[in-house]
């Protein structure tokens, strides 16, 4: 065998085994997600935002509590506001997607089509910014969160993992950092300054809402108490 073959023949396994090990990795990226779901479904998950501070050292105040130790009012007020049709769709509002995507061709401004089940799979899984290579990401992981997880779980991770100030995570946390008492005890106006407060939470004061915060409030207490027929999919929470 000359030498150019022997070279060929030892190239060779050194590819195949960079080939092995490139999709080994891919397995293990495609696998990850359901794998981990499965044990959401029983074991309170952590976000990728608090593993971050976790990592750098960093606050992080949360008590992970069941959906039935949240006010039903916080629950209602998040999902008017969040998600209307939370029990409609299948972990993604086509509809409302198809509606931002008309708008933003016609350069209109509009606020993201995100159901509670993409925010979960993008606070579960992904990095936070406004990507597209991260919604189109975000998409399968949140139709496979929907028919991995009951409606119920999903809401009771949300309601766990969002994000209501500084280091501060889930409802049982901002409740008591904000109005000092348990999610379970909210008030109606409570909630819905809480459920308000989502979009920006680092700007937003639920205790002492700005003008235009107070009025978002006020909006939404009148959203959640329409959205009650609408949440037939979350037993104890609809009619």
């Amino acid at each position: 065998m000359s030498e150019g073959e022997v070279r060929s023949e030892t190239r060779r396994p050194r590819r195949w085994r960079w080939r092995r090990i490139v999709l080994r990795t891919l397995l293990v990226i495609l696998l990850l997600p359901p794998v981990l779901t499965l044990l959401w479904a029983v074991v309170p998950p952590i976000s990728t935002l608090m593993l971050a501070r976790y990592v750098q050292g960093l606050w992080v105040e949360r008590d992970y509590v069941s959906l039935d130790a949240i006010s039903p009012h916080l629950v209602r007020s998040v999902v008017a506001s969040e998600d209307a049709r939370f029990c409609q769709h299948g972990g993604v509002d086509w509809e409302a997607l198809e509606s931002q995507i008309a708008a933003l061709n016609e350069g209109d401004n509009v606020r993201g089509a995100s159901t509670i089940t993409m925010q979960v799979a993008k606070n579960l899984f992904l990095w936070n910014d406004r990507s597209y290579v991260r919604k189109a990401v975000e998409l399968p992981l949140a139709l496979m969160l929907d028919a991995m997880l009951t409606k119920r779980r999903i809401l009771e991770i949300y309601l766990n993992i969002a994000e209501w100030g500084e280091g501060v995570f889930g409802a049982e946390a901002a409740a008591q950092a904000w109005f000092g008492k348990p999610a379970k005890d909210l008030s109606r106006t409570e909630a819905a300054r809480l459920a308000t407060a989502l979009p920006n939470p680092l700007a937003r004061n639920p205790a002492r809402p700005r003008p235009g915060h107070d009025r978002l409030a006020r909006i939404n207490r009148g959203r959640a108490a329409a959205i009650e027929p609408h949440l037939d999919c979350i037993p104890g929470f609809g009619p």
